[in-house]
């Protein structure tokens, strides 16, 4: 659901508990189709203002689960369980929000809207609590000695304690510690009072348009336009804005882009004092040299217009997302005898530091005397774009198995995990390279004028799966879930499945997720025919 919404209703079950309405908080509460730790934790302290505890400790396992560094929760949680009788997880949860104060003796919640401090001697009270309905008077007398010998106090700590070690001494037990009634988690104000959507400049009106029905406001006149790209207007002959570039160019500066030779580009302004002229190429826009353009008058027949590469300056979507496929989320809250997982898990093993990677420039001034070398030398320079880039050297009748082998062994992974891809002339698709032995593919095809330019991908996520196809991001995608995929403009998508008709999943980046197959577009139907073979050779070496 959307932020906004989210802090819509969330500000309304904080203003039912203002005035003590517990069930119309949560009945607000309950209409949060993905609720946070804070909000579940509003939940529990409203079921334990009705008397429902069994609902306040699932509450309180789903807010652990969506943060398990909570100390607050589980010194919430500790209390409860000792109200249901649950001595032994009770102890344990106080252990686990000792460990996660992380040696401060208190903890102020007001930063995350909850107006409650955390002290080290009332975690401590709980667990002599639990010690006094455990019949273990002496272990409950040496915790609370202990929370008096902690530096710092506060929050009542010496006349609580006091008052604890004589009903310890007549045998009675002590009652748990817990977050005041009515004391929960707030939005912040500056979001609450920005839910609203303000209009600033009001709504532009359209005098004229041959359009019937037209409500267009914006200051560029118009004209038809359809889903894809389309090259801004410009004054002038339209075939006299197109060129062609002599020869490859490597962006050298801010602002310039790289073209390949021949590649056909829009003049998107005039010439300035440094000789560089603005052009758009392939949907994006740099900088290039004047001297290194050339009139383009080859027109394209309409037969083929519909089958060129798209060449502008990208539409934004039209629509908002598509309705989302539902999802049932199972939370589970952490083991309580075992430490929570960590965050800092690692996925992939990291490279191995054989040799620090070496960021080649490859400037355009060294590339003619370099590729005559190596093409005297029968040698070809493979740039391979990782996480980091590195360059090597191999024989022009280099076998793509062979390079696979020679480019895990630099990159210090295992040649059966990494993918080598390439990009077409024209295309934005990255495809595989085919390592079937029978095709007798050398790494010479995908070379150009003694370069060639590939992107290894780490492709662990991929086990068991089949890429049906690819396609390519036309817009920049923000996951709005954690079962979305993040995505980039321009990026290659492998297609994994379909989940409807208006969302697929795919993986990028070596994440796997779900996203709108609006945003992106099928430029190559016969990549899965390249990925068969590929997966092929990997299983049978």
């Amino acid at each position: 659901m959307l932020y906004t919404e989210l802090l819509k209703l969330w500000d309304e079950s904080v203003q039912a508990i203002g005035i003590r309405d517990w069930q119309g908080a949560l009945d607000k509460l309950e209409q949060i189709s993905e609720p946070t730790s804070r909000t579940l934790f509003n939940a529990a302290s409203a079921h334990v203002a009705l008397g429902q505890l069994p609902e306040a400790l699932r509450a309180l396992d789903l807010t652990l689960a969506k943060d398990e560094r909570l100390a607050v929760g589980f010194f919430q949680r500790a209390a409860v369980m000792m109200q249901v009788d649950r001595l032994e997880e009770a102890l344990t949860d106080c252990i686990w929000a000792q460990k996660h104060m992380r040696g401060n003796m208190v903890i102020d919640y007001k930063q995350l809207g909850l107006r409650f401090k955390l002290y080290s001697w009332q975690v401590l009270y709980n667990a002599a609590a639990v010690y006094c309905r455990m019949n273990q008077w002496e272990q409950a007398n040496d915790v609370l000695l202990s929370a008096t010998q902690e530096r710092g106090g506060g929050g009542g700590r010496s006349g609580n304690i006091e008052v604890a070690l004589e009903n310890i001494a007549r045998r009675e037990p002590l009652q748990p510690l817990m977050v005041p009634e009515g004391v929960v988690f707030q939005p912040r104000k500056q979001d609450v009072e920005q839910v609203g959507q303000r209009d600033f400049l009001g709504k532009a009106k359209v005098i004229s348009s041959i359009i019937p029905y037209d409500d267009f406001g914006g200051f560029e006149p118009l004209r038809g336009q359809e889903p894809g790209f389309y090259e801004p207007q410009m004054d002038g002959t339209p075939d006299s804005r197109y060129m062609r570039l002599r020869g490859p160019y490597m962006a050298r500066g801010p602002g310039q882009i790289t073209v390949p030779g021949g590649g056909t580009v829009f003049l998107f302004g005039e010439e300035d004092r440094d000789g560089m002229v603005m052009v758009i190429y392939d949907g994006q826009r740099g900088l290039l040299p004047v001297t290194m353009l050339e009139p383009s008058n080859v027109k394209t027949p309409k037969s083929k217009k519909d089958k060129r590469v798209p060449s502008g300056i990208p539409l934004p979507p039209g629509l908002q997302p598509p309705s989302r496929p539902r999802t049932q989320h199972s939370p589970v809250a952490p083991p309580r005898d075992t430490p929570p997982p960590s965050y800092n898990t690692a996925t992939h093993t990291p490279p191995l530091a054989e040799e620090p990677p070496r960021y080649t420039a490859n400037p355009a001034s060294e590339q003619p005397n370099g590729s005559a070398r190596g093409a005297e030398a029968g040698l070809l320079v493979v740039k391979v774009h990782y996480t980091y880039t590195v360059a090597l050297s191999v024989p022009l009748d280099t076998t793509y198995q062979q390079l696979r082998e020679q480019v895990a062994h630099k990159l210090g992974q295992e040649a059966s995990h990494i993918r080598l891809r390439h990009k077409q002339h024209g295309s934005r698709v990255l495809t595989p390279l085919s390592e079937d032995v029978a095709a007798g593919g050398t790494v010479q095809e995908v070379a150009e004028a003694g370069r060639a330019t590939l992107w290894c991908q780490f492709e662990d996520p991929l086990q068991n799966r089949t890429i049906l196809y690819q396609m390519v991001a036309l817009y920049d995608y923000m996951a709005q879930g954690p079962e979305d995929l993040d995505f980039s403009e321009g990026e290659t998508i492998d297609i994994l499945g379909e989940v409807n008709e208006e969302w697929l999943e795919g993986h990028c980046a070596g994440n796997i997720g779900i996203f709108p197959s609006c945003f992106a577009y099928r430029e190559n139907v016969n990549i899965n025919a390249a990925w068969s073979l590929s997966s092929l050779q990997n299983d049978n070496p």
